[in-house]
């Protein structure tokens, strides 16, 4: 295996760990940290009449992992094009 292939592969790897600890920590901070650690001050925001903290710990955080897959699929997809392992 050549060198430049070794470190074209190398920069990929780490061009999707770089995506996905972001990915992570979104996750983390969006279905951990806001609704156990933050709930008293989410709480006094209302959102549809409901609490902050309430609608965060139901809701939000689901949105919060759907819109990371969807993000996630397009900037994999975009990653694949730029180093031309995609599968068109």
């Amino acid at each position: 295996m050549s060198a430049n292939l070794q470190e074209q592969r190398t920069a990929y790897w780490n061009a999707n760990l770089r995506i996905l600890g972001v990915c992570l920590a979104i996750w983390f901070i969006a279905g951990f940290l806001l609704p156990i650690f933050l709930v008293d001050a989410l709480n006094t925001i209302s959102l549809g009449g409901y609490p902050l903290g309430f609608w965060v710990a139901q809701q939000g955080s689901i949105y919060t992992f759907l819109a990371l897959i969807f993000f996630y699929a397009w900037r994999m997809n975009k990653l694949d094009r730029e180093f031309d392992v995609d599968e068109d």
